[in-house]
């Protein structure tokens, strides 16, 4: 949501929104380009607005969306509204169950390289951009396609990139049924990287790749996309590097997490220490089984998973299940439970010279990166670097 807010501040329009928490890095990057942001309490909301935009997860009690019924002020799911916004422009959209952050920001920095000047609306803020907007005039714009509710379908686009699918927010056979549909008809180029292998920890070259195809595809010379991939200054929260082999990432379901962990084992066979925190009660319950499985299978006896609770963003969700739920799955030695990011920030600088590397790592919570900048910071130094 916040990179459309500014996206579609960029393109022109008046922007405000509201939030449940204020004191955010998003609130205050969009604040500082103007935008204002209101408690989520409706009184954002009033006749002056000319359409309210909402995510799936926004309930039907909402106060401001109730507000804008109320005033008969239309409604419009943030799929929609992007596609809306990048109508004008010949939309390369990137999808895929893991790898679309990179790819997306990986392709616009290629072809803003080779002279395209694309329009890129992220879902994460890449390094050298407006948050996670690139604005451009030239005719193509990229953006990264969400299909955790099958949004996906307002767009229609140009060309497009299949990163990969896997069972996440749905089955992958379902996965599979929603972007064969989804491609089915593209008037332009299509690189479909379902069935392609790669180890886990070759995702990066993996990415790399996809982006260098599709930009050749659209007239750029090879040899010039590929010397540009090679300036791409990374994408935040996607193994980013802190100093004294800190790292965040925002690694969230088991895919994801695998190919961290052997990422960072790779380059770390001393040991890793990851605190991780699931993102949400739902996911969690959902991928329960496969988190444990992945986790046995990956954590060497020289690594320590520690588990955060479910971050809690509100809502009316079903708190029955936690993090202890998964504890209780897993070997022995494993995991450690910990109430809170302070707790982790002591366990961690207690354990300092025990592992080679610590590295943060979940979805939604800021407090994560800001958790790894801590810990750099008192056993090593440093400022948020390179992704690596």
């Amino acid at each position: 949501m916040s990179a459309l807010a500014t996206a579609l501040l960029r393109l022109g329009d008046k922007v405000t929104g509201a939030d449940r928490a204020l004191d955010t890095p998003n609130v205050r990057f969009l604040e500082s380009l103007g935008v204002r942001v209101f408690p989520d309490d409706g009184s954002g909301v009033d006749a002056s607005v000319g359409e309210v935009i909402v995510s799936t997860a926004i309930e039907s009690d909402n106060p401001g969306l109730v507000r804008a019924k109320s005033l008969g002020i239309p409604v419009v799911h943030r799929a929609k509204a992007l596609a809306g916004a990048l109508a004008g422009y010949k939309l390369v959209a990137v999808v895929g169950t893991c790898g679309k952050s990179s790819v997306t920001a990986m392709l616009g920095h290629v072809l803003a390289e080779c002279g395209l000047d694309p329009m890129c609306v992220n879902g994460a803020n890449v390094v050298g951009w407006e948050g996670a907007v690139r604005f451009g005039r030239g005719q193509y714009a990229v953006a990264e396609v969400d299909e955790s509710d099958k949004s996906l379908v307002a767009f229609h686009p140009y060309a497009a990139i299949v990163t990969n699918a896997s069972a996440d927010h749905y089955s992958k056979e379902e996965m599979d049924a929603v972007f064969d549909a989804f491609v089915k008809d593209l008037p332009g180029p299509l690189v479909d990287a379902r069935g392609e292998t790669y180890r886990p920890q070759d995702y990066v070259r993996q990415n790399a790749s996809l982006a260098v195809r599709m930009a050749v595809l659209l007239g750029c010379d090879r040899a010039a996309a590929e010397r540009a991939i090679k300036s791409f200054r990374g994408v935040e929260r996607r193994l980013q590097r802190y100093g004294g082999n800190v790292y965040d990432d925002y690694a969230h379901n088991p895919e994801k997490l695998r190919a961290m962990w052997l990422t960072l084992a790779e380059r770390h066979p001393e040991g890793v220490c990851a605190v991780w925190r699931p993102h949400g009660y739902g996911p969690l319950r959902k991928m329960l089984d496969a988190l444990a499985e992945m986790f046995d299978a990956t954590v060497r006896p020289c690594d320590r998973l520690l588990l955060l609770p479910v971050y809690d963003a509100g809502g009316t969700a079903d708190r029955s299940l936690n993090s202890d739920a998964l504890a209780a799955r897993l070997h022995p030695g494993v995991c450690e439970l910990v109430p809170d990011l302070d707790a982790a920030y002591d366990w961690c600088l207690a354990h300092r010279h025990d592992y080679g590397a610590f590295v943060t790592c979940g979805a939604r919570d800021p407090g994560l990166p800001a958790l790894a900048a801590r810990i750099s910071s008192a056993i090593g130094g440093g400022i948020p670097g390179e992704v690596v």
